[in-house]
C-alpha cells in the first residue's frame, strides 16, 4: 500500500478526476458537456501515462463484452424490480436520476458511447486499476479499484449511483483482471450503456 502512495502519477490522476467530476454533477444544465469534458481530460491523463493492454482477439472481446454487459444489465434489471416491489425509498433517486441526467438527444447517446463510456474504463481501468496491479494482488485491486471509481459517483447527490458504481466496478475490475484487454471492458460497458439508456431504461 505503500507504493500505491508514492506512484504520483496514481494519485494525482485520482485526485484529478474529484474536481472535474464534481462540477459536471453540479452544473446540470450542461452535465454532457462538462462531463464529455472531464473524460477527454481522463483519457489524455491515462494515454499519457500508461499503455493499455488487448490481450485477446477482438471477437473474444465483442463477445466476452456484450455477454458481461447484458448480464450486468439483469443485474441492474433485478435490483430495479425488487426497489419497486418492496417500495424502497431508492426507487425514487432511480427516477430522479434518469430524469437529470440521461441522454436525450442524439449527439447524448454518439458521445455516450464514442467517448463516454470507453473513457470510464480506459481511465478507471486501464490505467487506475491497472497501476495498482503493479503494487497489489487481484483482488485488492479489484475492491480498491472499485472503491475509487464509487467516490467521485457522490458528488451526484445520489445514493443509488454509488451503488451502481459499486457493482459495476466489481464487474469491470474483475473482468479487466481476468482477461487484461481495455477493449473488453469497454466493449461491456457500452452494452450495458445502450441497454440501461436506449433499449430497456429502467424508470
Amino acid at each position: 500500500m505503500k507504493k500505491i502512495i508514492t506512484d504520483w502519477r496514481l494519485i494525482f490522476g485520482y485526485l484529478l478526476a474529484h474536481p472535474l467530476i464534481f462540477f459536471s454533477f453540479d452544473e446540470r444544465k450542461v452535465f454532457w458537456y462538462l462531463f464529455t469534458a472531464t473524460m477527454l481530460i481522463l483519457i489524455s491523463y491515462a494515454i499519457i501515462h500508461e499503455e493499455f493492454e488487448i490481450n485477446q482477439s477482438l471477437w473474444n472481446d465483442i463477445l466476452f463484452g456484450l455477454l458481461t454487459g447484458v448480464g450486468l444489465f439483469l443485474v441492474f434489471w433485478l435490483g430495479n424490480l425488487l426497489i419497486h416491489l418492496f417500495k424502497l425509498p431508492l426507487g425514487g433517486q432511480v427516477s430522479r436520476l434518469f430524469n437529470q441526467l440521461s441522454p436525450d438527444t442524439i449527439w447524448h447517446y454518439l458521445i455516450l458511447i464514442i467517448i463516454l463510456a470507453p473513457g470510464e474504463e480506459i481511465f478507471w481501468r486501464g490505467f487506475i486499476q491497472k497501476r495498482i496491479l503493479r503494487y497489489t494482488g487481484v483482488w485488492t485491486s479489484i475492491v480498491l479499484s472499485t472503491l475509487l471509481y464509487a467516490s467521485v459517483q457522490l458528488y451526484s447527490g445520489q445514493f443509488i449511483l454509488v451503488i451502481a458504481a459499486l457493482v459495476g466496478g466489481i464487474v469491470w475490475s474483475a473482468l479487466y483482471a481476468w482477461k487484461r484487454s481495455i477493449r473488453l471492458v469497454i466493449v461491456s460497458h457500452i452494452a450495458f450503456d445502450l441497454l440501461l439508456f436506449a433499449l430497456l431504461p429502467l424508470y
